[in-house]
């Protein structure tokens, strides 16, 4: 009775019902773990896309500033010169007109000493100008028309117990202790630039302009700095509104009261220009940080930035380049920053602006916490700006303005930049020298980016797509079995060994090929027709060994020798079609440049990446259609191709687009292939035979030289914002094609 089956059942009863409980546990534990994954995917692609614009908000958050009062010195009243702030913001000078210096402490104006210039008795100071590009290098003008060249520093002392003061002020007159005379009456404006061991001074005394142009050299017994100059001076025909000189010591401005702004050339002082900036007279000229630009304020409140832009016959011609919002009042000073092409317009209404050359706007607009403002000056890194008032009263605005030159103009739209003939779209973050105009437009990152996506989805749809059609619908199984595998390797190959081989090798193979290149475009499709052809009509292929589906096998060694025949012809193609080497007639007579390191090299290069991708997805598509339909269209009568074309490839079509859209994604995102295969120069051109710099190649350069927190940092940042979204929107439209092409086709 035990062993009758009937005594066994309520046993397997219970295993089973065990079997379904843990398969149901299974089930539900397998549902939770993958909704939350999905919802940890999510998450982390939220969090990555808030922290990105977090860090990029600050780009476009505006200026502001705080006003400190920071008390009065009645000692001071209404002799205030020139003022100077140290680079840590914390220690400033103050020189007035009777040659005196006194050094104090911010924000509590202790004293720490006062000093005097070597003047003769009873000799004033009327003007004195600094020079942006070598810091604490003075000219102070003379009531006599004598102008006395110095350099003021401060040098901090260790502190130790005893010592009074941890602060020595600095006075040297590195080319004597000597005025320089320049006119018979008292010095009205004046410019001074030194640079690379030259210098440049310049003085307005009423109509009379006097230049002092030389270069320095060094006593190797003495130590002395000894100059060598010419001096150089003019009367001009108007009444002079203004000063400033060029920083490559080649022209002099002067401003009038007419609203025209006068170029002189250097050393003769001949004239060589005159451009007409408005009808009211202009009150103030300055030079920016570079001495190329040139900004001028008139009694309008109008403010404009010109600069010499070169002109078709090759010569310098002075152009205004922008007209800033303007002051509502007079403009009577203009002050530069020291580190940025910004600068502050002071008005007679007792309100000052920042402005931002490059970017072109009115940063900010606030009132001068001082009334009858005698000096200003701007902190080096541009954070504070000091003041002083006419009743000897001292404040200070603390200005937040990180990143006034980025905007969505200067980031996307065409900039004229100092040194170019027209606005451009440039890249170009850091150079050697520190009065350099940074440029961050992105417009030829993306294009660049948008072009190496382009090319290498030329090169690799067509390859992946008939590849995975021809391997999924004709491909004999058993090749099949061998083909799949292989090419779904390659997307195992490291990036960085292609971008090693495509930049080292293919390159240079393509420069020196580029005619056989081209000729395998015609070669290979007119040999293999002509092959197909001949194929088909010789009675070897009813007797051949193999079955239909193995056609690769005689097809791979026909296509090397058709390469190899493109290359051999290549020369004398060349020569009866051009006449020379291709490449010199692409740069001769086509007028199209050609780097070695460019978007063909790119795209083949990225799409060899890409082509396992698609091949692979696409394979597995076509593959996946019941092959119940595609026999049902072969009953009523169409042939392969007719039923590959109609009902095969429209029921893969989800598929087919989810595989070319990963792909473009893929080649979006590439980094270490355009790294290494292409030149990196950010160019607004599609010519194929021209480099790129894409978006995360610029991250990976430049990410690691640049200042955390800084407009640079930022500006990345937003490049990788840029793809995140545009990574997003890709995946969207793509999701949005494959759920319609579904739906459309679900009833095949």
């Amino acid at each position: 009775m035990k062993n009758h089956p009937l005594a066994r059942l309520p046993a397997e009863h219970r295993q089973t019902e065990r079997i379904q409980a843990l398969r149901g546990r299974k089930d539900r534990a397998a549902r939770w773990i993958i909704t939350i994954g999905g919802i940890g995917v999510v998450a982390a692609m939220l969090l990555i896309l808030a922290y990105l614009v977090w860090v990029v908000l600050p780009l476009f958050g505006g200026a502001g500033a705080s006003v400190e009062v920071l008390g009065q010195r009645p000692a001071w009243d209404g002799g205030t010169r020139h003022l100077a702030i140290d680079e840590r913001g914390d220690l400033a000078l103050r020189f007035d007109d009777q040659g005196g210096v006194d050094a104090f402490r911010l924000p509590g104006l202790e004293s720490i000493e006062r000093l005097r210039l070597p003047l003769a008795e009873g000799r004033r100071i009327t003007a004195i100008a600094a020079d942006l590009h070598s810091q604490g290098f003075l000219a102070a003008g003379l009531d006599d028309g004598q102008v006395l060249l110095l350099r003021h520093d401060f040098e901090r002392l260790p502190g130790r117990p005893g010592v009074a003061r941890d602060v020595v002020t600095e006075l040297t007159f590195p080319y004597g202790e000597a005025p320089r005379h320049f006119a018979r009456t008292a010095i009205d404006h004046l410019a001074v630039s030194e640079r690379d061991g030259r210098l440049l001074v310049a003085a307005l005394a009423g109509r009379r302009l006097g230049v002092e142009a030389g270069t320095s050299r060094t006593d190797f017994l003495t130590g002395e700095t000894l100059l060598d100059s010419q001096f150089q001076g003019v009367d001009l025909e108007f009444p002079p509104a203004g000063l400033a000189v060029d920083g490559n010591h080649r022209w002099v401005y002067v401003g009038d009261d007419g609203g025209r702004l006068h170029r002189f050339d250097l050393p003769g002082l001949e004239p060589s220009g005159v451009l007409a900036l408005g009808e009211a007279p202009l009150t103030a000229v300055a030079g920016l940080l570079g001495g190329v630009s040139v900004v001028a304020g008139d009694a309008s409140g109008r403010v404009f930035q010109a600069f010499p832009v070169r002109g078709d016959d090759g010569a310098f011609e002075l152009r205004l380049i922008r007209e800033f919002e303007g002051m509502g009042a007079p403009v009577t000073d203009l002050l530069p920053e020291l580190r940025r092409r910004g600068f502050v317009a002071v008005s007679d209404a007792g309100r000052v602006g920042v402005y931002h050359s490059t970017a072109g706007r009115k940063v900010l607009e606030q009132p001068l916490p001082v009334s009858d403002a005698k000096a200003l000056a701007f902190a080096p890194r541009a954070e504070q700006l000091l003041a002083v008032g006419g009743d000897g009263a001292v404040a200070r605005l603390l200005i937040d303005n990180p990143h006034p030159e980025a905007t969505v103009s200067t980031l996307w739209r065409k900039t004229w930049y100092e040194n170019y003939d027209e606005p451009r779209h440039i890249w170009q973050s850091t150079a050697a020298n520190v009065d350099f105009e940074p440029k961050f437009s992105l417009a030829p990152l993306a294009l660049g980016t948008l072009k190496a996506a382009l090319f290498a989805m030329l090169f690799a749809v067509p390859l992946a797509l008939m590849g995975a059609t021809y391997t999924a619908v004709f491909m004999a199984p058993e090749l099949r079995r061998k083909v799949k595998p292989a090419v779904e390797l390659m997307a195992a190959l490291p990036t960085v060994i292609l971008g090693f081989l495509a930049g080292l090798w293919l390159a240079p193979f393509i420069e020196q090929h580029l005619a056989g290149l081209f000729a395998m475009l015609l070669v290979l499709p007119l040999g293999l027709l002509l092959f197909a052809f001949a194929w088909t009509h010789t009675p070897f292929r009813r007797h051949a060994p193999w079955s239909r589906g193995w056609e690769p096998v005689v097809l791979v060694p026909v296509i090397v020798a058709l390469m190899a025949l493109s290359l051999w012809l290549a020369e004398p193609l060349e020569l009866w079609f051009f006449g020379r080497d291709l490449r010199e007639w692409l740069g001769q007579v086509a007028g199209v440049g050609y780097d070695q390191r460019n978007a063909i090299v790119v795209g083949i290069a990225m799409g060899i990446s890409v082509v396992p991708l698609i091949f692979s997805i696409a394979e597995d598509a076509l593959h996946a259609v019941p092959t119940s339909l595609s026999d049902g269209s072969l009953a009523l009568g169409a042939t392969r191709w007719q039923s590959l074309l109609w009902i095969v490839l429209p029921t893969a079509s989800p598929g087919i687009f989810s595989g070319l859209m990963i792909g473009l994604g893929r080649a979006v995102g590439e980094t270490m292939i355009v790294l290494m295969a292409t030149g990196n120069t950010p160019l607004m051109s599609w010519n194929p035979f021209e480099g790129m710099r894409t978006l995360s190649a610029n991250i990976a350069i430049e990410m690691p030289e640049s200042s955390v927190a800084g407009t640079h940092f930022r500006v990345l940042f937003l490049s990788a914002l840029v793809l995140f979204v545009f990574t997003f929107i890709v995946n969207t439209v793509a999701e949005v094609v494959r759920q319609r092409l579904r739906r459309r086709y679900a009833s095949l």
